[in-house]
């Protein structure tokens, strides 16, 4: 999309709001608002030691890429920012942060909201939990609530 900038980073290491949101931001007259979502690591309910998030490495940054330049062009976005993260992440910590940009809230709003429901379903990312038993943990299976909430981009 002409005019837009759009972001994308799958590492490792954890990132910091304030850094990327001015960065997003930085000299951009046009923005009048920019939403922000980070997902975290939930301990379900003290059951979880880690969570090991693995990736097809050229993939991942390609399919997130392709989801954000959609959204970008759907909704008139002045710039995207994703970031998602790989490795072992413990109850806490930053997973993923999804930056929009735009001249008004609810395009913001929307193309958030539309980057998180296609990067849940479409990037290909595995999690695989550890138990504070030391028991081994499972892959996380998709879940069908996911799937439903990117059906709604597709109607009307």
């Amino acid at each position: 999309m002409t005019g837009s900038l759009v972001t994308v980073r799958v590492q490792p290491e954890d990132f910091d709001l304030a850094a990327e949101v001015q960065a997003l931001s930085a000299g951009r007259r046009d923005i009048g608002a920019v939403v922000s979502f980070i997902g975290l690591c939930r301990d379900e309910a003290g059951t979880l030691d880690a969570l090991e998030l693995e990736h097809y490495p050229g993939m991942a940054q390609a399919e997130i890429s392709r989801i954000s330049e959609e959204a970008a062009t759907r909704f008139g976005l002045s710039a995207v920012c994703a970031i998602h993260r790989h490795g072992k992440i413990v109850p806490g910590e930053n997973i993923v942060l999804v930056l929009t940009a735009s001249p008004h809230r609810q395009a913001a709003f929307d193309g958030a909201n539309f980057i998180m429901d296609f990067l849940k379903t479409s990037a290909p990312f595995w999690k695989k939990e550890h138990r504070t038993d030391g028991s081994q943990g499972h892959w996380v299976s998709a879940k069908d609530a996911d799937d439903t909430a990117r059906e709604r981009w597709s109607k009307g």
